[in-house]
């Protein structure tokens, strides 16, 4: 007769808490060494925070921006150490912790494969033998000699996700890794973690997606405000959170009004205020030119807000740096009647050493606006991205979803003709994703047009008045 005796978590976290210095100060040697700080206490990100996860296991983690889960991402893969309690991590880590970690973005796809493995540890030889598997599976073939900083943030997460699951760790912390990928990646992603399951390894997954951690993982964690709500199954435990969301997030987000999407009206003008006439945007590669965008021909009438759909690589990144003056195109015309603004990328124009309260000053300036204009709405900015308990932290402390409502709470402050909005709303949470869209609806009453790039097929029937589908380049 055998004794069955019960796994040994390969994670187990015994009261973990971990906290911040509070108080306004940019992280440059000048206040670091002078120590000019507002002392505000201290700011515990996580307190109290108890679970295991053993072999086969696939943890989501769940709750809204802020709540401390990219914090504990951080502390399950050794970059922080808890201040209170104890972690014990017991095997290989390997952690996709936010779009574009760990890759250079002057260098090609290519060379990212081999940097990042050659970082965490792998010799040349093994990453040349598994460097065909992992540019099939990103799916990134005709891409894979260009630059990173020409990968639009769904392409840098299929090739940031393939390394990580390549490598085979015994843990592997997905960090809204998935986010931005279209459908048909995110199916084969799920594919390939359960294979790492099957072998005994323990995957953990931060998503704002519930349906997917309900129907993916086997246990649910649920955080708010840094401390443990709810544990177990993830069936229950997604509820809990859905319903908290229904019921009292959602009112203390707005009293004035309960937010549930309605069909946009909007009365749609005569005025074509972008007009795209066979426009095409060319790399030109070391073997080869390469065609982002090309014959691509659409007019945007004023009143109208356009989707823009399609699977990753399709080229709608492209064409909103070309929307937003960034890139210009190697052949045909493009006319923008208005100014622009535009939230291209997660974190840009933000400086990670800098406070969320400086950052809003630095972009709001750097996008034209008076400082007497920026003092009259900082306040407004904060109250709408629900990060005021946040705002004097830098923002290198923030997780996506945080960076992500910043940086739409700014942007849409500037009231431009033209707004254009390129998968910036896909890490945010369930609360500031209907405030956020709901917004969205509003400046079609003072903006001319709104165009974004989204993955979400439910967003463009119900915000959008027009969609465009791009496939390799063409509409």
């Amino acid at each position: 007769m055998h004794n069955l005796l019960p796994t040994a978590p390969l994670v187990d976290a015994a009261e973990v808490g971990v906290k911040y210095k509070a108080g306004r100060r940019r992280e440059d040697f000048k206040s670091i060494f002078l120590g000019n700080r507002g002392q505000l206490g201290d700011f515990w990100a996580l307190q109290s925070i108890s679970f295991s996860a053993c072999a086969a296991d696939i943890i989501g983690i769940i709750g809204s921006n802020g709540a401390g889960k990219t914090t504990l991402c951080r502390v399950i893969s050794r970059l922080l150490r808890p201040d209170s309690g104890s972690i014990a991590v017991n095997g290989e880590v390997s952690a996709l912790l936010s779009l574009g970690t760990g890759f250079n973005k002057e260098l090609t796809g290519r060379e990212n494969i081999f940097l990042n493995g050659m970082m965490l540890g792998f010799s040349r030889r093994h990453m040349e033998k598994i460097y065909q598997e992992i540019v099939d599976f990103a799916g990134l073939e005709e891409f894979i000699d260009q630059p990173i900083k020409n990968y639009s943030s769904g392409m840098r997460s299929r090739l940031g996700f393939s390394i990580a699951t390549m490598l085979e760790p015994e843990i592997l912390v997905l960090d809204e890794a998935l986010s931005t990928g279209d459908a048909e990646f995110n199916q084969r992603a799920m594919a390939r973690t359960q294979e790492l399951v099957a072998k005994a390894k323990v995957v953990i997954i931060v998503s704002h997606d519930i349906d997917f951690i309900a129907a993916n993982c086997t246990k649910a964690i649920w955080i708010d405000k840094g401390r443990l709500m709810a544990e177990g199954d993830p069936h229950t435990v997604c509820e809990q959170y859905r319903q908290m969301v229904q019921a009292g997030g959602l009112k203390q987000v707005s009293k004035k009004r309960r937010l549930r999407l309605q069909k946009t009206e909007s009365k749609i003008g005569e005025e074509s205020v972008i007009i795209a006439d066979n426009l095409g945007l060319c790399y030109q590669l070391p073997e080869r030119d390469f065609w982002a965008l090309r014959h691509c021909s659409f007019t945007v009438k004023q009143g109208e807000i356009v989707g823009i759909i399609g699977p990753n690589g399709a080229g709608k990144s492209t064409l909103c740096r070309l929307l937003s003056g960034i890139l210009k195109p190697d052949e045909g015309s493009l006319v923008t009647k208005g100014e622009v603004s535009a939230l291209l990328s997660f974190g840009s124009g933000f400086n990670k050493q800098l406070t969320g309260h400086d950052n809003i000053y630095l972009n709001a300036l750097m996008l034209g606006m008076s400082k007497k204009k920026v003092d009259a709405v900082y306040q407004d900015i904060v109250d709408f991205s629900g990060l005021g308990e946040f705002i004097d932290n830098p923002i290198k402390s923030y997780s996506s979803g945080m960076v992500s409502r910043l940086g739409f709470s700014i942007a849409t402050m500037l009231e431009p003709d033209l707004f254009i909005i390129d998968e910036a709303l896909a890490t945010g949470d369930l609360t500031f994703y209907e405030k956020a869209s709901a917004r969205i609806q509003e400046m079609i009453n003072t903006a001319k047009a709104v165009m974004i790039v989204t993955h979400s097929m439910s967003f463009v029937q119900k915000v959008c008045t027009k969609a465009i589908w791009l496939k390799k380049g063409r509409i």
